[in-house]
């Protein structure tokens, strides 16, 4: 069989970086292109990779990436609930019109797949026990618009120039490579705290919950969706459970052997108070099921954190 070529934009980054190495691992050829702004060269040390350091919001840029590509894994974003409300153009420009970048380039080139890193962001506040993929879609932030805008934009391209567009839209996603961001993940935010010494801070009550799925199982997906998915669809990603964000932190300082304790601030604008993602399209039509237990998960990611950055 003819050995498949991957773009994998972002590729440098905590997921992207991921899923280079599941891809190597199964014998694929990869590109990545990355700006790395957040994404890190380390992540890709042991990698056998093209690196193209660019942006996807150069058009030129975008179109000479996918020269001889067969899929495109679509995972560069301005990511963030807050960096949003802080900066909504630099938002809106990466995540829209750099999707309309690659997508035109994939037309130069005709690539005829695009696997899309969505979030579960577009959806706003649940108002359903569980998130199927046709829960409303009322993103409250600018990063779940643009998200959802680059979604339909990948949906529209697909109808108009006959490519398989699969958006997965993932929930909570953590695990090895990613890093501490004053912007970024609860997780690594709770681990710096921890090994830093300093009382972990939760806004709000500490009740509203989330759908943690790990990042090895989020690779698998995507290399899922470019290998089983049959046409141009919609998935939700995440472990199909969640837990609390006190539970969290208290399960994060029992497994480190850290007691730092917890302290309150007001809630954030715009957060989501429940989170959980109901898998069952993807898992019928995927085959996707996360493998990974939050616990497991979290041994392994602090101590990788611990030996990189404590």
């Amino acid at each position: 069989m003819k050995t498949q070529k991957a773009l994998v934009t972002g590729g440098a980054g905590f997921i992207g970086s991921n899923l280079v190495k599941l891809l190597l691992n199964k014998g694929w050829d990869v590109r990545v292109l990355d700006n790395f702004s957040t994404g890190n060269m380390l992540n890709l040390h042991d990698s056998d990779v093209e690196i193209i350091q660019g942006d996807i919001c150069n058009p030129e840029t975008a179109k000479s990436a996918c020269r001889g590509i067969n899929v495109v894994f679509h995972m560069a974003a301005c990511v963030g609930r807050q960096r949003s409300i802080d900066n909504p153009q630099l938002d809106s420009t990466t995540n829209l019109i750099g999707t309309i970048n690659i997508l035109e380039g994939m037309l130069a080139h005709s690539v005829k797949r695009i696997i899309y890193s969505s979030s579960a962001a577009i959806f706003g506040e649940l108002v359903t026990s569980s998130i199927d993929e046709n829960h409303p879609q009322n993103a409250d932030s600018p990063y779940g618009v643009s998200k959802l805008a680059a979604e339909k934009m990948i949906l529209a391209y697909a109808s108009i120039h006959d490519i398989t567009g699969v958006c997965l839209r993932y929930f909570n996603i953590y695990g090895i490579n990613q890093r501490f961001d004053t912007y970024g993940n609860v997780i690594p935010i709770f681990a710096k705290k921890i090994y830093s010494n300093e009382k972990i801070t939760i806004y709000g009550n500490g009740e509203q919950t989330r759908d943690f799925v790990n990042v090895k199982d989020i690779a698998n997906a995507n290399y899922l969706a470019a290998t089983k998915a049959i046409g141009t669809g919609v998935f939700n990603l995440g472990s199909g459970g969640s837990i609390s964000i006190n539970k969290l932190a208290k399960m994060m300082q029992k497994i480190s052997g850290v007691k730092v304790g917890i302290q309150y601030a007001p809630t954030r604008p715009a957060d989501v108070m429940r989170c959980k993602a109901q898998t069952t399209k993807a898992e019928k039509e995927l085959n996707f099921k996360a493998t990974v237990q939050l616990e497991d998960g979290l041994k392994e990611y602090l101590t990788w954190f611990k030996e990189n950055f404590a």
